[in-house]
């Protein structure tokens, strides 16, 4: 089974991110490096996606905003939230891009298991729910099989933040964090932080992506 390398970052820009991204796909596509993930928080910042720009969404002037290649509507970062980039060379087997959307809603939907936590699908979107409520934004794009963006899990996030947005089209107040719903701690009794959320992820990975993950790294740009 392959390994897929982890480097864990801090906080950082989405912009310094988004440029990392490229170029690890671009090497990536040569087999210039192998399979990498991307764990991080960005400072406040709200995604426009292909569907936002297409339908001239807006936000309030109080946002910073930033034009994504993605597919999706507008998809809220900042504190509180773990975002993980998956730098994925899909093997031909996988590339059915459904298929691969579905491996990184489990992936999430396992991660909240060993919390504790119930997610859950919405059929008729990416992402994953609880409670009634979105929690987990997913939106990918592909350059010859190798995967790009990825997934923000709001666990803490600042109040009426998120909330306040029409996120990926949806009303105001669908898409929120686990905290707003009650859930601060897991099964245990161990606080719901990045800590523990990326705990739980490190754990699903072989299980559900097929590659086993490397001893993290911590990453700076």
């Amino acid at each position: 089974m392959k390994s897929i390398k982890i480097l864990r970052a801090n906080i950082l820009p989405h912009k310094v991110v988004d440029d990392e991204m490229i170029k690890l796909q671009k090497m990536r596509i040569n087999d210039e490096i192998n399979d990498v993930i991307i764990l991080v928080e960005h400072p406040e910042i709200v995604t426009m996606g292909a569907k936002a720009i297409r339908d001239k969404i807006t936000v309030d002037s109080d946002y910073k905003t930033s034009r994504v290649d993605r597919g999706g509507g507008i998809t809220w970062h900042g504190p509180g939230q773990l975002v993980v980039y998956p730098i994925i060379k899909w093997e031909k087997n996988e590339q059915n891009i459904r298929e691969i959307i579905g491996k990184i809603e489990e992936l999430v939907i396992k991660t909240l298991e060993d919390c504790g936590i119930t997610g859950y699908r919405n059929e008729e979107m990416m992402g994953v729910w609880v409670d009634n409520k979105k929690i987990c934004s997913i939106g990918l794009a592909f350059l010859h099989w190798v995967s790009r963006h990825g997934l923000a899990l709001n666990y803490a996030t600042p109040e009426d933040r998120i909330e306040s947005l029409y996120c990926c089209g949806l009303e105001k107040g669908t898409t929120t964090s686990l905290d707003k719903l009650g859930h601060t701690h897991d099964s245990e009794g161990k606080k719901i932080d990045r800590k523990r959320l990326e705990k739980a992820l490190f754990s699903n990975i072989e299980k559900v992506l097929g590659r086993v993950p490397q001893e993290p790294l911590d990453w700076t740009v």
